[in-house]
């Protein structure tokens, strides 16, 4: 039996970022997409989402010093 590794308890939250936020969330950080960290659209974790190349996620982890941290990844 395969894991559902989107919904398990230990997987990190993966959102997709709309482009007109995507392009906001750049600006801020004062970087490129191609500096983005990379995810491939095979990883497991996001294999059942069907992201496309390029699009840029968000993956929100717990964090037990932080609460939350927050990544972006571009998908490639």
């Amino acid at each position: 039996m395969a894991l559902d590794t989107v919904s398990h308890f230990l997987a990190p939250k993966h959102i997709l970022i709309p482009k007109e936020a995507a392009e906001e969330i750049l600006k801020k950080l004062g970087v490129k997409p191609e500096q983005l960290p990379q995810i491939l659209r095979e990883d497991p974790a996001i294999d059942s989402l069907k992201y496309q190349k390029n699009e840029i996620i968000k993956i929100v982890r717990d964090s037990p010093t932080a609460g939350k941290t927050i990544y972006y990844r571009r998908v490639v």
